[in-house]
């Protein structure tokens, strides 16, 4: 089969075409047929080792695992011992380690059936940033209907599912990007749009219940001040930073200071589960969230893909066509 590898940590030019071996599926892993792979922060950190702290989990020297992706949808190949939920030819969409090939495993645990209606790479844009945007307006944000909602960083990936699924909990959400993807952030439904070039949409002159952070550099002393005296602050990932633990920073100055503060103040990393995965398809056929795709890449442009979505040009989310 065909797939992106890296065999070092670096640019997108580390990344190349090889033709490697089809996985097995072992127990409790399902082999996907992958139809479209989604691009997300994820990959980058993973392709360049980059904070080093990933490394712990990637691989000190070299990456241990050399095919790239996490995202996937596709069709089920075949299935590993003790596997119940799938079976051959169903269409699926999830997590798994390796998307950016024709076959990739994937435990059956990070799998769910895709949403009827979307297409292939719809679906592909969908796991790890839709899944993160879920956990932090659900769980992390707890936001009720009748709250105000501020996201930063709406118009992308986590971002611009994190509108929608604010919005579908009944929430009043206002929206912060810049000025060229203003629209996109409106066509999400929010209420409002902030235009982060014009104002600084945390200099206090407005309070919401819950501020959605996302990989955002702003400190936590300048986000409070727009918070409501009980609000909740919620920290999704965040670049920039050093090397060793680069935007992390953050999260673990929120967890150590939220005890001693009126604020809540919640540090939400990724976790893609199928029971997120199968509230998500509720949503979606609903209609209440539609993935926004920027654009679509063949495996070979693969690196390309890359570079525009870490040059801050995608507007939602790219996804790869195989």
């Amino acid at each position: 089969m065909k797939a992106m590898v890296q065999d070092v940590y670096g640019s997108p030019d580390v990344l190349r075409i090889e033709e490697m071996d089809r996985p097995v599926p072992g127990p409790g892993e399902v082999l996907v047929r992958v139809h479209a792979a989604g691009v997300d922060q994820g990959v980058w950190h993973l392709m360049a080792g980059l904070p080093y702290a990933v490394r712990a989990v990637s691989g000190l020297r070299r990456p241990r695992t050399r095919v790239r992706g996490l995202d996937v949808a596709g069709v089920v190949e075949a299935v590993g011992p003790d596997v119940t939920r799938f079976r051959e030819g169903d269409e699926v969409y999830g997590n798994c380690t390796g998307s950016f090939a024709e076959y990739a495993r994937a435990k059956e645990g990070t799998l769910a059936p895709k949403p009827a209606g979307l297409s292939f790479e719809q679906a592909a844009t969908v796991p790890v940033s839709a899944c993160t945007a879920l956990g932090a307006v659900r769980d992390s944000g707890r936001v009720k209907a009748g709250q105000s909602v501020l996201v930063l960083g709406a118009s992308g990936g986590v971002g611009s599912f994190a509108v929608q699924v604010a919005k579908a909990y009944g929430a009043h959400v206002t929206g912060v990007c810049s000025t060229a993807k203003a629209d996109l952030v409106r066509s999400l439904g929010a209420d409002e749009v902030l235009d982060y070039t014009q104002q600084d949409p945390v200099d206090g002159s407005r309070r919401y219940d819950v501020i959605l952070d996302i990989a955002g550099n702003r400190p936590i002393a300048r986000l409070r001040r727009a918070l409501t005296p009980r609000g909740t602050l919620v920290i999704v990932g965040g670049e920039g930073g050093g090397k060793w633990i680069g935007g992390n920073q953050r999260q673990l100055g929120a967890m150590l200071l939220s005890p001693f503060v009126g604020h809540r103040l919640r540090a939400h990393g990724t976790l893609v589960r199928h029971r997120d995965l199968e509230a998500l398809t509720e949503l979606i056929e609903a209609g209440s969230v539609t993935p926004a795709v920027d654009r679509t890449y063949p495996l070979a442009e693969v690196p390309d893909a890359i570079r525009r979505l870490r040059d801050g040009q995608v507007r939602g989310k790219v996804a790869i066509r195989l």
